[in-house]
């Protein structure tokens, strides 16, 4: 009996742990929250193919100035680049303060909960189909 209790009150606080997530990334759309290894990790991902998962964790950060301004530069690179560009890459001098908080992860094992992912191989695919149009001149 005391189980069922105790499996109520654990799924409640999930509830409500989501919740506080949604909250989170509808404030600040270039969070992502994923789950590895059983540890959960909220963050801005760097790049995620197939092989690698590499996430800039907040949880990672020391001060409350370096948060503020972690959140400050994530939402400059957001909204001003065009979302496919790795943040390290957009804002390349002011991101180095960052390189402490990066984890590398086995994509397999990673599971994307909530949130944009970026992917180079995407942008590099993209491009080639823009270059494939070729001019047929009329003879």
């Amino acid at each position: 009996m005391v189980y069922k209790y105790v499996w109520i009150v654990v799924i409640f606080y999930y509830l409500l742990k989501v919740e506080e997530i949604k909250k989170l990334l509808d404030q600040y759309p270039f969070i992502t929250y994923l789950i590895y290894g059983g540890n959960e990790y909220i963050g801005i991902i760097q790049n995620s193919d197939e092989q690698i998962t590499t996430i800039y964790d907040y949880g990672s950060l020391r001060s409350d100035d370096q948060k503020r301004k972690f959140l400050d530069l994530g939402e400059q690179w957001w909204w001003e680049s065009n979302r496919m560009i790795p943040i390290n890459v957009f804002l390349k001098h002011e991101w180095t303060e960052f390189k402490f908080c990066v984890k590398t992860m086995n994509s397999k094992d990673v599971n994307i909960r909530m949130g944009p992912h970026i992917n180079l191989k995407e942008m590099a695919a993209k491009r080639s189909k823009r270059r494939s149009i070729t001019l047929v001149r009329k003879i």
